[in-house]
């Protein structure tokens, strides 16, 4: 069991108005560095980071619906980062998003799904965006299915994700076709990535002012 981290998330959270739908969550753009460069995005103010760990080339921070946990949650916005990546011969965003879909799919043979949005562009740099699940997870409380709106980005030296994970009542095939993954990249746009300015602290002025 992974204990939630006690450092301070290196983010600059700044309030965007949520013009598009008075009932929507309003959102915070989020700025952290993560190995050679800045990742940023808008999450949700309903969110909050439960776990953060660097383990040699691999980085993860989660976030869960506050009041949820890192064990028990029903959505998790995930960002990860994979050290140096880019020299890895071949590599690809669209390879990457389908490694992590074999590792969904090995824990859910019968009942995986998968959905390709298409390779798309974040600013100057090149991703891949795709919705994949399992109908049945036996991991966690209860049997459930869990399903996940992927992106993948190849940064200047290592590749990023941000996955938007949603866990619901088990079933044949999760619901990779549904319209709410299109809202919800939306509702994570603008996804960027930055360069580490030598010296700059949070708030990140020279990403902030990249938007």
């Amino acid at each position: 069991m992974r204990a939630p981290t006690t450092a301070t998330v290196l983010a600059a959270s700044l309030l965007l108005a949520a013009t598009a739908n008075a009932q929507a969550p309003q959102s915070f753009r989020v700025i952290s560095p993560v190995f050679g460069q800045l990742v940023s995005f808008a999450m949700p103010s309903n969110f909050s980071a439960v776990f953060e760990n660097t383990k040699g080339g691999h980085y993860i921070r989660e976030a869960v619906l506050k009041g949820e946990t890192p064990e028990r949650w029903t959505e998790m916005i995930t960002v990860t980062g994979e050290k140096g990546m880019t020299l890895t011969s071949g590599s690809s965003p669209e390879k990457f998003a389908g490694s992590i879909a074999g590792g969904f799919k090995s824990a859910c043979p019968d009942s995986f799904a998968a959905r390709s949005l298409g390779a798309t562009a974040f600013g100057r740099f090149e991703g891949f965006v795709a919705v994949i699940g399992c109908g049945r997870v036996d991991g966690g409380p209860t049997r459930h299915s869990e399903t996940a709106l992927l992106v993948t980005l190849k940064g200047t030296t290592d590749y990023y994700t941000i996955q938007w994970a949603e866990r619901g009542p088990e079933s044949d095939e999760p619901p990779v076709n549904d319209d709410r993954w299109q809202a919800r990249l939306r509702a994570l746009s603008p996804i960027e990535l930055c360069a580490i300015v030598a010296g700059e602290a949070a708030p990140y002025p020279s990403c902030v002012n990249k938007s």
